[in-house]
């Protein structure tokens, strides 16, 4: 089934997840009532009837296309954990984020973003980021790059920023959710950097690295949907990422971290800067 994910599947996937923001993200936007708001683990991990009702929309046209493939969306698996255990075995799959950065979009911040991805055979053959406050989208497919698609049906090939020394990088790392010794290090070691923010959405600082805009991204959580679409869009725009102790990224890994930077090269000083104990 590898074949059939390209640019243009990716593209298709694209416009479904357009119809989907346009109309049960953006229509909502700014209008949930109280009810339509429910905390999950924690007071910034939320979920509204805007995520559940894109991710059912999403599913739906997904499902229309490709059948027989896994759909893994992300309020569904917090309904149902069992749908992750297929996801790497899976001759085609599809992982949904409806709404990535949803306590943004609950306190009616434009920070928030859609992620689609797709893997077949355990690895990842396509990812496309939409922006749909902007309505443009990152978009990749295995070995055909990585293209930013704008609202008037444009597209332009997207690179991440020329490599440079630590001290010269920008960036952001989501230390929240690190191990605490693995915290300490890195809050000490953060301003060493040339800059750092958090847009306390994955989807956005995505769009940002892959385009060139920033450096670096570091996070500890590897749940699919958060990673897996900016993972290849980034590989396929000339990055380099790696669990913290430079392994590769798996679609079934959960623990180990993520750490982005242009190249290899950096990717180590990086490292080396930002998790060293001085």
């Amino acid at each position: 089934m590898t074949d059939r994910i390209g640019l243009a599947e990716m593209e298709g996937v694209l416009g479904l997840m357009r119809d989907a923001a346009r109309g049960e993200v953006m229509s909502r936007f700014r209008r949930l009532d109280h009810a339509d708001i429910r905390t999950k683990s924690s007071a910034l991990d939320v979920v509204t009837a805007a995520d559940e009702a894109a991710e059912r929309v999403i599913t739906h046209a997904l499902r229309d296309l490709y059948p027989d493939a896994l759909i893994v969306g992300e309020e569904a698996v917090a309904a149902d954990p069992s749908l992750l255990s297929g996801l790497g075995q899976a001759g085609l799959a599809f992982v949904i984020d409806p709404i990535d950065g949803t306590a943004n979009y609950a306190a009616g911040v434009p920070l928030f973003g859609v992620m689609v991805s797709a893997v077949a055979g355990g690895e990842v053959v396509g990812g496309v980021i939409l922006d749909p406050i902007c309505d443009v989208a990152a978009v990749a497919a295995r070995g055909q790059g990585a293209w930013l698609h704008d609202r008037d049906g444009g597209r332009r090939a997207m690179r991440v920023a020329a490599p440079v020394a630590p001290e010269a990088m920008s960036g952001n790392a989501s230390w929240r959710y690190l191990a605490p010794d693995l915290r300490d290090a890195v809050t000490r070691n953060l301003p060493r950097v040339m800059g750092s923010w958090d847009f306390r959405c994955a989807a956005q600082e995505y769009l940002m690295l892959v385009d060139g805009k920033c450096h670096f991204l570091l996070f500890n959580r590897t749940l699919p949907w958060d990673h897996l679409a900016g993972w290849l869009i980034h590989k396929e725009a000339g990055g380099h990422a790696a669990h913290f102790d430079g392994s590769p990224y798996r679609v079934t890994d959960r623990v180990g971290g993520l750490l982005y930077a242009p190249d290899h090269t950096s990717w180590t000083a990086l490292r080396d800067l930002l998790l060293g104990a001085s």
